[in-house]
């Protein structure tokens, strides 16, 4: 594993490598690179390429600043000031739920430096969903006292135990936090961000997250649309071969054209 020591605390990331274009993972909300896109990663479909697997502060291996704002523009920034230590010239992003808004921001901040953007159900505006408004309604000390340990239980009884373990291993002030970040949005919005950005963009619903109304708005504004077949929200647990098969496709597909 490897670190890189930001301003505000060490990121580790997994640096598996390979050639062409290098790919970087961006989690979701209470999850950790390191736990959610091992199988993806490691999937024929895209043993050729160099996969880097970021914890965010406040996730998995990462370091847990108390002092950190954990806010979608915060991490956006840590995420840039890793993409400036990599030297990579140019790199493509794969980010998902909560993440994907995360390399939407960092997108923004370094535009020349991402040569592809893709998103898996990410969000787009204010609001966030189920799991961040249930967690943004809490106090951050009743999150930390009673909230963490009730979601982690609850996703473990829904059938999502990688992410109840990496719930549960999360910094619960970095979780919180995120969710609120959520809830409040970002102005310009997300959506707005995406659609300013020029690099190929595309979005990935699971078949189970389905019908979504982007599936037929994004086309409209020059974002791609896939759906990625047995899978809902956690698509890199739900089927981890399906989705580096896609993302593979994907990325060949643009750096070709």
């Amino acid at each position: 594993m490897q670190v890189f020591h930001s301003s505000h605390g060490a990121l580790r990331y997994h640096d598996l490598p390979g050639s062409g274009v290098p790919l970087l993972f961006i989690h979701g909300l209470g999850c950790a690179g390191s736990s959610d896109f091992p199988r993806v990663a490691a999937d024929p479909a895209l043993a050729g390429k160099r996969r880097l697997l970021l914890d965010l502060l406040g996730a998995g291996f990462s370091d847990r600043p108390d002092d950190f704002a954990y806010t979608i523009a915060a991490h956006a920034e840590t995420v840039a000031s890793l993409i400036d230590h990599l030297g990579l010239p140019q790199l493509d992003i794969v980010g998902h739920s909560m993440g994907g808004a995360v390399a939407i921001a960092a997108s923004s901040l370094r535009p020349a430096r991402v040569a592809q953007l893709v998103l898996l159900e990410p969000n787009l505006d204010r609001g966030g969903g189920p799991f961040s408004r249930a967690l943004a309604a809490m106090s951050e000390d009743e999150f930390i006292q009673r909230g963490q340990r009730r979601m982690a239980r609850l996703a473990s009884r829904e059938g999502s135990p990688l992410w109840a373990g990496s719930l549960a291993a999360s910094h619960a002030p970095a979780v919180h936090r995120a969710a609120v970040s959520l809830v409040a949005g970002a102005e310009p919005s997300w959506r707005s961000q995406l659609l300013a950005l020029t690099m190929p963009r595309s979005v990935v619903f699971g078949s189970l997250s389905l019908p979504q109304p982007d599936r037929e708005q994004l086309p409209a504004k020059g974002v791609a649309v896939h759906v990625l077949a047995d899978a809902g929200h956690a698509m890199s647990e739900d089927n981890p071969a399906g989705l580096a098969t896609l993302l593979a496709g994907i990325l060949e597909r643009a750096h070709v054209a």
